[in-house]
């Protein structure tokens, strides 16, 4: 019978989600890729409770996330649910999304208010609980009002389906909308989910760091290493196959090589933080209180252990900001 480590919540700070109570670990764990129905499950199981034992509460999926099998990702995350963690519930925080395609049909995909209230109640029977502690729009739908959107789970939230609302992937204009319709109706939006690292800064650069901190919304970053590129393991070179995510894309405008050749001159200041280059990536996005947490997406204990080491050293002096910047200009 699995128990928890008792001092789980000794390993990492805890911080706010933007004004809100949430409280998440600074890192948490996404099960997008390798957590499926063809995954094997003690192994994923391994993963996911080594991860609560080192303080990681924060347990990310969305309801089309598994291939080839879609929705599997939260049924595997339900079967721990209904076992090993169930008596744990409440420590835990588990978030799903709705948005992109789960099935057949014009309310298999979207944000209307049918395919919400249809697709919260899948989930919740995928993860075999009663629910969810964050609620994601998954993308900004332009086929749909945004009011309609978020009236819609601002209902998630009053009929206790949901304890908070996110969104994901709503640009700075977007989110500034949403945000303002959701504090009207005193819905508890607390995180807006966003592709950032070292390389992408996106968020930086279009405003919407200083709108989620103006509003008392936190960001909750995926893809901080950027599919692994911003690791050790391709110090000597990048395949010319790299699966590079679309919000990632520009990262490679320049070329592997010039790509490569700033890995190593990151790898280097790493090195005299006393930091692995993964490590430091993820500090470096921590180093903003606005940043609630990151979203890593690991199937090894070894690396998850690492990237969890990665929230005791988030402080950067001004000269090493100064020389990363320039590194990554």
């Amino acid at each position: 019978m699995y128990l928890a480590n008792e001092n789980r919540y000794d390993t990492m700070p805890l911080r706010h989600a933007g004004k809100s109570g949430l409280v998440l670990p600074p890192v948490s764990l996404g099960l997008w890729r390798h957590f499926s129905s063809a995954d094997s499950f003690l192994d994923r199981r391994e993963v996911i409770l080594a991860a609560f034992d080192a303080g990681i509460f924060n347990f990310d999926v969305a309801d089309h996330y598994g291939t080839p099998d879609e929705g599997s990702s939260e049924r595997l995350l339900g079967r721990l649910l209904a076992s090993d963690l169930k008596p744990y519930r409440d420590e835990l925080v588990v978030s799903t999304k709705v948005g992109y395609e789960i099935h057949p049909g014009p309310f298999g995909n979207g944000t209307s208010r049918k395919a919400i209230m249809n697709n919260i109640d899948g989930s919740l029977r995928r993860l075999q609980t009663d629910y969810v502690d964050i609620y994601y729009a998954h993308r900004f739908d332009d086929q749909v009002p945004v009011a309609e959107t978020v009236r819609a789970l601002d209902d998630v939230v009053r009929q206790g389906k949901a304890l908070y609302i996110g969104i994901s992937n709503f640009d700075n204009d977007q989110s500034a909308e949403a945000i303002k319709l959701f504090h009207e109706l005193g819905t508890p939006i607390v995180l807006n989910q966003m592709s950032y690292n070292m390389f992408n800064r996106d968020v930086e650069t279009s405003g919407l760091l200083d709108t989620l901190r103006q509003e008392g919304v936190g960001l909750i970053a995926y893809g901080p290493l950027s599919e692994g590129l911003l690791s050790d393991r391709y110090l000597d070179g990048i395949p010319a196959d790299f699966p590079i995510h679309h919000t990632n894309a520009d990262t490679l405008k320049q070329g592997r090589a010039a790509v490569q050749e700033k890995l190593q001159q990151l790898n280097a200041l790493a090195h005299d933080r006393d930091q692995t280059l993964s490590q430091m990536a993820l500090s470096w996005l921590l180093r903003d209180p606005v940043v609630t947490s990151v979203i890593i997406g690991t199937t090894s204990v070894q690396h998850l252990q690492e990237n969890v080491d990665a929230a005791q050293h988030t402080d950067f002096t001004p000269d090493e900001l100064t020389a990363i910047d320039k590194i990554l200009k």
